[in-house]
């Protein structure tokens, strides 16, 4: 596997260069050029179907790559071609990301086999293409009726991991057809101070995994600092880096499930703000924001609450925190503020349960601020007019 890891490293690599050999010398059309300058000899963009053809020939010139599986080696071009696809032009939703990097050394640390045999899996052996049978361990066993599609290698830093992708076509596809009211919904507002507070006034304080274990982190470090770098006491010291890297990471998102697992049951309606999270990663706060992880815990709700047919709906965060959930009107406060005292009712609470009823009712479809209440009602009176006046003409 490590031999595998490292041939597909160096062969994303040149795939990438040869992407960005060709965008550099042709991303001006030749009617664009000043009058004056060097033409490089012009030659057909690489695609992924092109540089997927040149696997036949990469295996003639370099025999060694004859060991790897040819569907793995199309499933690095599908990777270039992804990355640097996302660069130019984005996502379907039209986000591009940053630049694609070449792969260092241990970098590239996954194997795709997206077709394995129905029966690859004999107890506690998988039989791989080219791998023969390896020795697993299965957390929980395959459930009947299941097809397995693809299997997944991953390094790891205590060890490989194996994902299968299953499909049952007996499944039907869910549909969600929840209508969010009072009763059904509950609002939630992230936090550093507590993790997240509901619109019932419940809070999750936050564990700050990553800030309790810094000290480890620090000598870690500096041990991986003075090793000489390339030497078996170097690499032993960048494992046990990682490992405790992986475990904070593990600490984390067993924290998230619990929490999602606890919220998913209190509501079939969650609402929660739209966050600009890399936004606010640029302000002092990032280590606190990043140790939270708004992101992954957010990601993570709307999966399981789509496998469990329940509804998650973004409002704008906008004035969330400053207006009253009582009379709608804006109280401006400090962020250390964390009191919310309303002087025209009176309403006193924790200003994060107020920012998470305002949520809750923006979902709903109420309106926060007085001004859209107000405008709400005379849009209602409006409509009701013109058939009050009607009705009093026929009287006449």
């Amino acid at each position: 596997m490590e031999k595998w890891l490292e041939m597909l490293r160096c062969q994303y690599n040149y795939l990438l260069g040869q992407r960005f050999d060709w965008w550099e010398t042709h991303r001006t059309a030749v009617n664009s050029c000043s009058l004056i300058c060097h033409l490089p000899e012009l030659s057909d963009r690489p695609t992924y179907f092109s540089q997927k053809q040149r696997l036949t020939q990469l295996k003639k010139d370099r025999p060694w790559y004859k060991e790897v599986q040819s569907q793995v080696l199309q499933d690095c071009v599908k990777r270039v071609d992804l990355a640097f696809q996302r660069w130019l032009r984005g996502d379907k939703n039209g986000k591009k990301s940053g630049k694609p990097r070449f792969k260092g050394k241990g970098r590239y640390r996954t194997i795709l086999f997206p077709q394995v045999k129905p029966d690859c899996i004999q107890g506690d052996y998988i039989t791989l293409p080219k791998f023969k049978t390896i020795r697993l361990i299965k957390h929980r066993p395959l459930p009947d009726g299941f097809k397995i599609k693809t299997a997944q290698v991953t390094r790891k830093a205590d060890g490989y991991y194996l994902t299968l992708s299953l499909e049952d076509i007996s499944v039907p596809e869910s549909t969600i057809n929840i209508v969010p009211t009072s009763e059904n919904t509950l609002g939630i507002d992230l936090g550093l101070k507590d993790f997240l507070v509901t619109s019932e006034g419940e809070k999750v304080e936050i564990p700050q995994f990553y800030r309790k274990g810094q000290d480890r982190l620090k000598k870690l470090q500096q041990k991986v600092s003075r090793r000489q770098k390339g030497s078996k006491r170097y690499q032993k010291a960048v494992k046990q880096l990682g490992k405790h890297h992986q475990k904070v990471a593990r600490q984390r998102k067993d924290f998230h499930f619990n929490t999602i697992k606890s919220i998913l049951s209190k509501g079939d309606v969650i609402a929660h703000e739209k966050l600009n999270i890399k936004g606010l990663a640029r302000t002092k706060l990032a280590k606190s924001i990043y140790d939270a992880g708004w992101g992954t815990f957010l990601s993570r709700l709307a999966v399981k609450a789509e496998n469990a047919g329940q509804l998650i709906v973004e409002v704008t965060p906008k004035n969330t925190s400053q207006n009253c959930s009582g009379c709608g009107k804006k109280v401006p406060k400090k962020l250390s503020e964390r009191i919310h005292n309303c002087p025209h009712c009176g309403l006193s609470m924790d200003r994060d349960q107020n920012a998470a009823i305002n949520i809750k009712n923006l979902a709903v479809g109420i309106p926060v601020s007085s001004k859209a209440q107000s405008r709400t009602e005379a849009q209602a009176g409006a409509a009701e007019k013109p058939d009050s006046h009607r009705v009093a003409i026929e009287c006449g």
